[in-house]
């Protein structure tokens, strides 16, 4: 019996698969394309990691292009921060980064091979006239009336466009292919238009500027990308990308390289991704910018904690497909919890915090209490940790009146403060107006953590902070942005925003374990979830700072892997 692994292959590594035996292509070269008018989003994260994960799988090469062939919304700030998010995914592009504007000339050039072929004109028709002769889904469109001009007249008028002598709209280069065509992108599409804006790059060198459709092909063929990895909305571009290609002269048939595959896009339930309307969050001060911890883009998953091999793990158990489906946000949670959950220290927070006196522990006396880690993994060692009179626990782990299967304090109860000793309560202290201020008990020195007392058991264990031996730390806790119970969007196009999807508490207490943690260092907050110092707001842990802390996940799932 044959015992191999047998490995499932989706059906893009089957096409590279029978490209490679058929000597389509010989080494595997993909791309990752954005345009730098946005920050990237977890979408974008699937697209990264497959295009370089068939790279590294195959032998190949990843190249790093930015598509900034449309000045009006291009940034160099989008640049760098695309950039960054792709070097922490890991998805690296060594000495390949690229731009399309680097083509510009040769984009020119085929343009002009084309006119000279009789294969593209010089067209006068509006936008909206374009629009009314391209004709229907249902209906051919009917040929421009500058469709038949001369080779000469094009290369003349194509010519002046570059000069600078028309205005924005008075002039387009089209592709001459069928007006008839059942794929309404194969009806003379639109491949150079004028306009006249600073391009971030080029400045104003240029004044004519080619579309994505004709732009995106030649710029693959130029890098020899061999298979042109893309989401499912250009599956009927797909015709148009090898006219380019073979008329350009790049290629001689559909199945030579460079290759266009469309893929499902990745979506996400309940949660913003448009960048008009991220726009208008940052604009209306909804969010605190593009990185905000409760939206999704790449850079504001890093700053919630979120670790590029979560994201990866994430993508993994998505998978490739050819259908467009949603998946719940829960997944990317439980990847995050996965990933966290034998890494990081489990250490004692107190969010919500009430005073606890232990009466008959000596005044000014300090010990140091050994506490594991993380009990799950051993291998991340033990820390000391300060114990004292005063101690700050959780409001919510005292009550005077209790209801029934209730196991912390409350008055003739005793429970385990964690890592330490056994303690009783013997009362409260209140206010004015009658809240509970402090909470008064006795310890039993002889039931120390980890001293082999085998006398009485409590049920119920609390978590606690020493008053004298802690940092004052802000933490913020995130909800979904998005009011989940109406969905995201109405129909007007105005978006249903949680208006709980953050809280600040300032006053909380961590144990002195996390001074000198660095931004974007997380921890496991023992009950309260995985958090992680915020890489904006907050600042080295130390004694004069005051840091920030986001919750990155709690510790509960509604996910159930299958």
């Amino acid at each position: 019996m044959d015992n191999e692994e047998v490995v499932s292959k989706n059906f893009i590594e089957q096409i590279i698969e029978k490209d490679l035996a058929e000597g389509h292509c010989k080494v595997v070269k993909t791309r990752f394309p954005p345009e730098p008018n946005g920050y990237l989003h977890i979408g974008h994260a699937k697209s990264i990691l497959l295009n370089y994960g068939l790279a590294v799988k195959y032998g190949g090469k990843f190249n790093m292009r930015f598509d900034d062939t449309n000045p009006t919304k291009e940034k160099e700030e989008f640049v760098e921060s695309i950039k960054k998010d792709i070097a922490w995914l890991g998805a690296d592009w060594e000495d390949r980064l690229f731009f399309a504007s680097d083509y510009f000339p040769q984009m020119y050039e085929a343009a002009v091979r084309l006119i000279k072929k009789g294969k593209a004109y010089v067209c006068d028709l509006s936008a909206d006239e374009i629009r009314e002769y391209r004709g229907t889904l249902t209906e051919p469109g009917k040929n421009s009336p500058y469709r038949e001009r001369s080779v000469e007249e094009n290369l003349r008028l194509f010519e002046e466009m570059k000069a600078g002598k028309y205005a924005d709209g008075e002039k387009v280069l089209r592709a001459k292919i069928d007006m008839a065509s059942p794929n309404i992108n194969m009806r003379d599409p639109v491949i150079y238009r004028v306009a006249h804006m600073t391009h971030h790059r080029t400045g104003d060198e240029w004044c004519i500027y080619p579309m994505y459709d004709f732009a995106h092909p030649i710029e693959d063929a130029i890098e020899g990308i061999t298979h042109s990895i893309c989401t499912l909305e250009f599956e009927d571009h797909r015709p148009l990308y090898d006219w380019v290609v073979i008329e350009c002269g790049y290629k001689n048939t559909p199945e030579e390289s460079p290759k266009q595959i469309e893929f499902a896009k990745l979506y996400l339930t309940n949660v913003i991704t448009g960048k008009r309307y991220i726009k208008k969050l940052v604009e209306e001060g909804i969010v605190d910018g593009w990185d905000d911890p409760r939206l999704v883009s790449l850079s504001a998953l890093r700053r919630r904690g979120y670790t590029p091999e979560s994201i990866k793990k994430f993508v993994d158990l998505v998978g490739v497909a050819k259908a467009n489906s949603s998946v719940d946000y829960a997944m990317l949670e439980y990847c995050i919890r996965d990933d966290l959950r034998l890494k990081k220290s489990r250490i004692m927070a107190v969010l919500d915090p009430i005073k606890l006196v232990i009466d008959n522990y000596p005044e000014g006396q300090v010990e140091y209490l050994e506490a594991p880690n993380n009990m799950e993994n051993p291998e991340l060692g033990s820390r000391q940790v300060a114990f004292e009179r005063e101690l700050y626990i959780e409001r919510e782990d005292f009550m005077e009146e209790p209801p029934k299967k209730y196991y912390r304090l409350f008055p003739g109860n005793e429970v385990r403060l964690m890592n330490a000793y056994f303690v009783k309560c013997t009362g409260c202290i209140k206010d004015e107006n009658g809240n509970v201020v402090e909470v008064h008990c006795t310890y039993d020195p002889e039931t120390k953590s980890g001293s082999g007392f085998e006398g009485r058991k409590v049920k119920g264990t609390i978590h606690w902070v020493p008053v004298h031996h802690c940092v004052k730390a802000t933490v913020k806790l995130y909800e979904n942005l998005v009011d989940e119970e109406k969905g995201v969007y109405n129909e007007d196009g105005t978006m249903n925003i949680n208006p709980n999807s953050l809280m600040v508490i300032d006053n909380c207490y961590i144990e002195e374990s996390v001074k000198g943690a660095k931004p974007l260092d997380s921890f496991q907050f023992v009950r309260n979830g995985f958090f992680c110092v915020d890489s904006k707001d907050g600042a080295p842990v130390s004694d004069d700072e005051h840091p920030v802390f986001n919750r990155i996940v709690s510790l509960k799932s509604s996910f159930k892997l299958n």
